[in-house]
């Protein structure tokens, strides 16, 4: 699961709609609820992209095996307090329902915390899970390198880079 910075703002309006269609929050101005969202997620964005910078520094500089990137990974999101893979979409839950809690902009919440999960999380599920498919769309093009050599990790980027950018996920 990943959240890509070019769905962001789709995001946060689908999020703000259902809450605000099914009256779960009363607000004056959507548009702002919506920028408060966008600010979650770009915050999320940016520190994973952290995460991420570091794991690939310390890998290089111990001369660690890119095996060890998802653990090596994991460790300096806990140390930067965020959540990755399986618990973004809880931590990110958690993030926007504090927003919502603490944002002026937001009049009332009319409902507890596990009905808003309850709305959020098949939209949020749906925007994370944009990253899956991507994975499938790009290795049904490379079925004829062989997967974990150099070439097929290179072409891997290349290709993924050049959809993600097609689709304005990026």
């Amino acid at each position: 699961m990943r959240l890509f910075s070019g769905k962001i703002t789709p995001l946060s309006e689908e999020i703000v709609r259902a809450l605000s269609e099914n009256r779960d929050i009363e607000c004056e101005s959507r548009k702002e609820v919506e920028r408060d969202l966008e600010s979650v997620f770009s915050q999320y964005v940016a520190a994973e992209r952290e995460v991420m910078e570091k794991a690939k520094g310390l890998l290089e500089s111990r001369g660690m095996p890119p095996s060890e990137m998802g653990r090596v990974r994991r460790l300096c999101a806990d140390q930067k307090g965020i959540k990755i893979g399986d618990d973004m979409l809880d931590y990110l839950l958690d993030q926007c329902i504090e927003m919502l809690m603490h944002s002026s902009n937001v009049d009332e919440v009319y409902v507890e915390d596990h009905d808003l999960r309850r709305r959020m999380r098949p939209v949020l599920k749906k925007y994370l899970e944009v990253d899956e498919a991507l994975d499938t769309e790009v290795r049904n093009q490379l079925k004829h390198v062989k997967e974990g050599s150099r070439t097929w990790e290179v072409e891997y980027r290349r290709i993924m880079s050049d959809i993600q950018r097609r689709k304005g996920l990026v």
